[in-house]
């Protein structure tokens, strides 16, 4: 009886490890971002702007998002905006709203006043002047705040920061080392203060990225992040794709398409000039500047951003950015063209792409 009962013992005793091996060896599923940026959008909304579904109902801007499936909104964050707009408690106010609405944060910090890209990395007015033990504190103490109070799933640390930020003491070319040791302050402050946030540095382009990933491979952040438009970037997919599967497998990173657009149209509908407008500046014949061509576009892109180990999404910049200050502003909207929803604020089929099972 005793010989059974220690047999017996013995039996559950390895049926758990096994349980345990097999336990131990599942993966959780990925999460995969299908992102769209809609900064812009509470400057929008003051203006009482209405949205229409794909059935061409008038309905809710962000409810036309979460029943297409986005699942993430990025917002770009200033330092001090020479108004509300993309400041901290604008942004933080909004984050809230989204988060109580279902969608994960990704927050793009540009770490200036006003835009920041791979050309202009302007210091914030308040941290002009300042020695460079004082402009680390500026970036641990101002990314800490974001942390704690907006605590976004996703973090940018930086936007598009081929050249570096916060020049010229953080210029990548002049300055490699303050740049690195600014990155890792604002790095060591996520940590910090969470576990679970992603962080995200943020490339432009293709040319050039595996320069810049080599020279940030020490750090530690979470995912490498993307701009792609074709007419900055170039116009070969394949080369998209080869770049993200070879920057993910050296780096062992995640890779994102940060930013994307497309043209739906080549026309116009107020009185500022367009980014696109030629079609010079399209991937021809594949994708035309029509509806159909702005769709195939994005689900080439979805495609690409979804189809290798490492990849894990996309985000398309300006889904918002119709002409909402009217038909004849000259300083409107550069984007409309490009936005998710058409002339008449309707819900443009690439949406679609959006709801597809990734």
């Amino acid at each position: 009886m005793k010989i059974k009962i220690v047999l017996l013992l013995i039996s559950v005793f390895f049926s758990c490890k096994d349980g345990d091996a097999v336990s131990s060896t599942k993966t959780e599923e990925k999460f995969m971002l299908s992102a769209v940026d809609i900064s812009t959008y509470p400057e929008i909304r003051e203006n009482a702007i209405s949205f229409f579904d794909v059935n061409n109902k008038q309905k809710d801007f962000l409810e036309i998002l979460k029943e297409n499936n986005v699942n993430v909104i990025r917002l770009r964050l200033w330092v001090n905006p020479k108004d509300k707009h993309s400041g901290f408690e604008e942004v933080k106010e909004f984050s809230n709203e989204l988060k109580n609405k279902g969608f994960k944060i990704l927050i793009t910090v540009h770490y200036s006043d006003t835009w920041a890209d791979p050309s202009r990395q302007e210091v914030p007015e308040n941290w002009k002047n300042i020695s460079f033990e004082a402009l680390k504190d500026s970036v641990a103490n101002y990314t800490k705040k974001i942390i704690s109070e907006i605590n976004p799933e996703y973090i940018q640390v930086g936007n598009e920061i081929n050249s570096g930020f916060l020049h010229p003491q953080g210029n990548i070319n002049s300055n490699p080392n303050q740049f690195k040791s600014l990155l890792n302050v604002a790095i060591s402050s996520i940590r910090n203060e969470s576990k679970s946030t992603k962080i995200i540095l943020h490339y432009a382009g293709l040319d050039g990225s595996d320069w810049f990933y080599n020279q940030v491979k020490d750090l530690d952040y979470d995912i490498i992040g993307l701009s792609y438009y074709p007419i900055w970037h170039g116009k070969d997919l394949q080369n998209l794709e080869n770049t993200m599967l070879n920057l993910g497998n050296k780096y062992d990173k995640d890779v994102f398409i940060a930013e994307t657009a497309y043209p739906f149209t080549l026309e116009w509908n107020d009185w500022t000039n367009n980014v696109v407008g030629l079609e010079s500046q399209l991937i021809l014949p594949e994708f035309p500047a029509t509806e159909k061509g702005q769709k195939e576009f994005l689900t080439k892109i979805k495609q690409i951003s979804t189809n290798s180990p490492k990849s894990i999404g996309f985000c398309y910049w300006g889904a918002e950015l119709i002409s909402w200050k009217g038909n004849q502003s000259e300083n409107g909207s550069s984007w409309e063209n490009q936005a998710l929803f058409d002339f008449n604020n309707e819900v443009l089929p690439a949406i679609t792409v959006f709801q597809t099972e990734n």
